[in-house]
């Protein structure tokens, strides 16, 4: 049964590592890697870092990590942001690493209404160990015990370089948002083989959302004479990237200095077409003042793999913002996202 699994872990992997990116369950707290419109947004300086392991429950998993600087210039109405993402997949030994550069460029549409254009331009390395992969040839069909030897000759190492795009525009006003975002614009070759075209599919995505203020602005925190919010978030993120498309639902309470939040992942369908039901996600953040927030997720498999199998998985995101330089026009309300934290 155990080889079972491996196999299937090795095929969905295989579609993954083909057609699809990396996901945070917190894509709010990885704000450049789902838009890069989102590069200075919270108009303050940011660093931050998520990290995911997935499906721990398995012989071999896949981590990823996310790490971003952003910083907002109030005079050029402009957001800079530099992101460092990568991932591992444990079995076939294949890892990505990303360093990008994101611009964005803030126009005011009303009193409380702005609209954020942003591009990202990334240098992307992706290296594989081939000799890890398990073959059919490997597997004992009584026991499901793997043998040493598949029998194939594959270089040690295996090296691809290239140069990747993304483009995002974000609209928000003073109870939501919506944006859009295109990533792999140009969808560069990522073969390992000399000669061979395998293209990056382009990763297309929507998301927005809407804030409920439950206290009319706040709660008076007569401790350190503070705002605590009162929050209810709503908000989505659908993605396609073909040939899978998937939806994200959630809601999230804002309870300074606490978050609390639930998320469905699927696309409910109708009549024969199979199930895409994959997790529902618990999370918990807090905020640690002086401006560190800290937040926890675990996804709870509900897709054909099997929570018992998988193990779900965890992720953890952490972010620092503080105001430094000309920090005129600051503090203006009206101006910043009114996004979830996680």
């Amino acid at each position: 049964m155990k080889g079972l699994f491996t196999i299937l872990f090795v095929l969905v992997l295989g579609f993954a590592s083909k057609a699809q990116d990396v996901q945070f369950s917190q894509f709010y707290a990885a704000p450049i890697y789902l838009n890069p419109a989102f590069a200075g947004s919270s108009e303050m300086t940011r660093f931050g870092v998520n990290y995911r392991n997935q499906w721990p429950g398995l012989d071999h998993s896949l981590n990823a990590y996310s790490a971003y600087f952003d910083h907002y210039f109030f005079g050029a109405n402009s957001g800079v942001g530099l992101i460092v993402n990568g991932m591992n997949e444990t079995m076939s030994g294949l890892s990505t690493s990303e360093v990008g550069l994101a611009y964005s460029y803030r126009l005011r549409l009303g009193f409380g209404s702005f609209l954020r254009f942003g591009a990202q331009a990334s240098f992307v390395s992706r290296d594989a160990n081939l000799n890890h992969l398990v073959f059919g040839s490997q597997i004992d069909p009584n026991t499901g015990a793997i043998g040493d030897h598949s029998g194939e000759s594959f270089a040690m190492d295996m090296r691809h370089r290239y140069a990747d795009f993304h483009f995002g525009m974000l609209y928000n006003n003073e109870w939501g948002w919506f944006g859009l975002s295109a990533h792999h614009i140009t969808q560069p070759n990522i073969a390992f083989i000399d000669d061979q075209i395998s293209q990056w599919p382009m990763k297309l995505s929507a998301h927005g959302g809407v804030k409920v203020d439950l206290s009319q602005g706040g709660v008076r925190n007569y401790m350190n004479n503070t705002q605590d919010a009162r929050e209810l978030v709503f908000a989505f993120n659908y993605k396609h990237q073909d040939p899978f498309n998937q939806l994200d639902l959630g809601v999230q309470a804002n309870l300074q200095p606490l978050v609390l939040g639930v998320w469905y992942r699927g696309l409910p369908t109708m009549g024969t077409a199979m199930p895409n039901t994959e997790s529902i996600i618990g999370l918990v953040g807090v905020s640690l003042g002086g401006g560190i927030d800290i937040g926890y997720s675990y996804d709870f498999t509900l897709s054909q793999l099997g929570q018992a199998n998988t193990g779900g998985a965890h992720e953890i995101s952490m972010r620092y913002s503080f105001l430094i330089g000309n920090n005129a026009g600051a503090g203006r309300k009206s101006s910043m996202m009114p996004c979830f934290k996680y």
